[in-house]
C-alpha cells in the first residue's frame, strides 16, 4: 500500500511541475529572455491579469500552492512568486495561509503512511529533541518554525513532527505563526523585484541590489538568521 501510494505521490509531484512549467514557458518567449523591456512587457501584463479579479487569481494560487507543497515541493519559490503577483502584504497572507494547509496535508499523509520510514530516517539527527518538543510542542515547533527548521529541506521540515506525533491543531498554528516573518520577508522581496521591473527602463544588477524595496529586506533577513542561530542555541542545543 504505501509503495503505492509513493509511486502516486511522485507521479502526481512530476504531472503539478510538467504542468506548471508548460504554463510558464507557453507565455514566455524564450528568444527573448535576455530583453529587458520584455520583463516590463510581462510585469504590465501579469498585473493585468491579477487586477481584473484578485479574489479567483488568490484562489487559483492557493489550490496550486496547497498543490504543490502537499507533494513535497520547496516554500521559498511560493513566497517570492505571491509577492510579485499580489505585493508583500496580500501576498505574505495568501502564501503563509497555503503553505500551512499545504504542509498539513502532508504531515497528515506522511503520520499515516509513512510514519516508520520518517522515524528510521531522522530519528537518528533529531530524536535527541523529542523530549524538547513534548514538553511544550506548540511553543518548541513555533521556534522551530521560526528559526528555519534548523537547517532541514522545507518538505523535511514539514514532516519532522511525525517522529513525536505531533497534534494537528498545534502543528498549523504554531507553523502559522512560525512562519510569518520569513514569509514576509520573501514576500518583500518578490513585491521589491515588481516594483524594480516597473520603475527601472534598464537592469543593473547593483541597481536592484540598492534598491530600497529589495536591500531592506535582504538585511532584515540576515538580522533575523543571526537571531535564528542563537534561538536555536538557547532552545535546542544547549539542552544537549
Amino acid at each position: 500500500m504505501s509503495n503505492k501510494l509513493k509511486i502516486f505521490l511522485g507521479i502526481s509531484y512530476l504531472i503539478v511541475l510538467t504542468f506548471f512549467l508548460y504554463f510558464v514557458f507557453s507565455y514566455l518567449e524564450i528568444n527573448r529572455l535576455g530583453d529587458f523591456s520584455y520583463y516590463k512587457e510581462l510585469q504590465i501584463s501579469i498585473e493585468n491579469y491579477i487586477t481584473d479579479n484578485v479574489i479567483i487569481n488568490l484562489i487559483y494560487f492557493a489550490i496550486f500552492t496547497i498543490i504543490w507543497i502537499s507533494l513535497l515541493g520547496f516554500g521559498s519559490p511560493i513566497t517570492i512568486a505571491s509577492g510579485i503577483l499580489f505585493g508583500k502584504w496580500l501576498g505574505t497572507l495568501v502564501s503563509l495561509i497555503s503553505v500551512c494547509f499545504g504542509a498539513l496535508i502532508l504531515y497528515s499523509i506522511t503520520d499515516f503512511f509513512f510514519k516508520d520510514l520518517v522515524k528510521r530516517v531522522l530519528d537518528k539527527k533529531f530524536g535527541k529533541y523529542i523530549q524538547v518538543f513534548q514538553k511544550n510542542e506548540f511553543f518548541y515547533y513555533f521556534i522551530y518554525r521560526f528559526i528555519g527548521g534548523l537547517g532541514l529541506p522545507f518538505f523535511l521540515q514539514n514532516t519532522l513532527p511525525v517522529i513525536f506525533s505531533m497534534k494537528k491543531s498545534n502543528y498549523f498554528f504554531s507553523s502559522l505563526l512560525g512562519l510569518i516573518p520569513g514569509f514576509f520577508i520573501f514576500n518583500t522581496i518578490g513585491a521589491g523585484l515588481n516594483t524594480y521591473i516597473k520603475k527601472s527602463e534598464t537592469f543593473s544588477l547593483l541597481d536592484l541590489i540598492f534598491t530600497q524595496e529589495i536591500y531592506i529586506p535582504i538585511l532584515t533577513f540576515i538580522c533575523l538568521i543571526i537571531i535564528s542561530v542563537l534561538i536555536k542555541k538557547k532552545f535546542f542545543d544547549d539542552r544537549y
